[in-house]
């Protein structure tokens, strides 16, 4: 690994690791949505979005566009494309009990 990179690395890693930037960037992953449509596919508050939008667009997970009065938020293709392949290759081939690692974790 290059010298400096943990805190990138620790950056990359935590904007993930929330659930709500994790759901919002699957709902992404299939379309570009507003904050409301978003709130509305997610079941949360705009309010709760809007702010979990906000480090995804910092690191460039998302990209906003405005068109007309609202913005559009779209998935960083060759990003969280990789990455959501990148987990789905380890859970076929390292996970065959079904998601064992995921009992007793956080």
């Amino acid at each position: 690994m290059k010298k400096g990179l943990t805190p990138i690395c620790h950056r990359f890693f935590t904007n993930l690791s929330n659930p709500t930037r994790l759901a919002a960037l699957e709902q992404l992953m299939n379309k570009p949505m507003s904050v409301t449509e978003l709130a509305k596919a997610l079941g949360q508050e705009q309010s709760m979005i809007s702010h979990n939008l906000k480090p995804l667009i910092e690191c460039n997970f998302i990209f906003g566009q405005k068109q007309g009065k609202r913005h559009v938020y779209s998935v960083n293709q060759e990003t969280v494309n990789m990455l959501f392949k990148t987990v789905e290759n380890h859970a076929a081939k390292f996970c065959p009990s079904g998601g064992k690692c995921l009992k007793g974790g956080n």
